[in-house]
């Protein structure tokens, strides 16, 4: 069966950087499991899986307009230490910042007593990303699994929707 929209694809898969530097792998760990074309993944490797079926392996490259994008210099920005009163701010935190285009993931990239400069970019943006990927098993997804979005475990999804 080829990949498709609606197919629960099932994979193992090692994502690096152009230098090889390994971000992530599911190699060691529990395959990944998902509906394609629900966005679940980013875009350029969801692209590269139409098609492909169980057994199939594949090296690709993802530029980052396909992934997470291209670094915005609009959202890295200063703010007043005083907003973080009260707070044990730390470099590399992160936390969920009210902005006003609503609610953004932030990462604290310096702070000095006067200012805390925060980053609103993914930090994997701007990367161009190189994965390796075995399709481990293809199957069309059940209705339930596509009205609620995401695949079911045997016997159901464990929560109620």
């Amino acid at each position: 069966m080829q990949i498709q929209d609606n197919h629960v694809v099932t994979l193992h898969y090692t994502v690096k950087t152009s230098d090889g530097d390994v971000i992530d792998s599911s190699t060691e760990s529990e395959p990944l499991a998902f509906i394609q074309g629900s966005h679940y993944m980013i875009q350029g490797l969801e692209d590269a899986l139409y098609n492909k079926v169980k057994g199939d392996k594949f090296e690709v490259s993802v530029e980052p307009e396909k992934a997470y994008g291209h670094r915005q210099d609009a959202l890295v920005q200063q703010v007043p230490a005083q907003m973080f009163e009260g707070m044990d701010v730390e470099v590399g935190m992160s936390f969920r910042a009210t902005t006003d285009d609503g609610e953004q993931s932030v990462i604290i990239i310096d702070k000095t007593d006067e200012v805390v400069t925060v980053d609103g970019n993914h930090p994997l943006s701007g990367i161009a990303l190189n994965f390796d990927v075995e399709i481990l098993d293809v199957r069309e997804a059940s209705t339930e699994e596509i009205a609620h979005g995401h695949v079911h475990a045997e016997g159901g999804c464990g929560h109620s929707h």
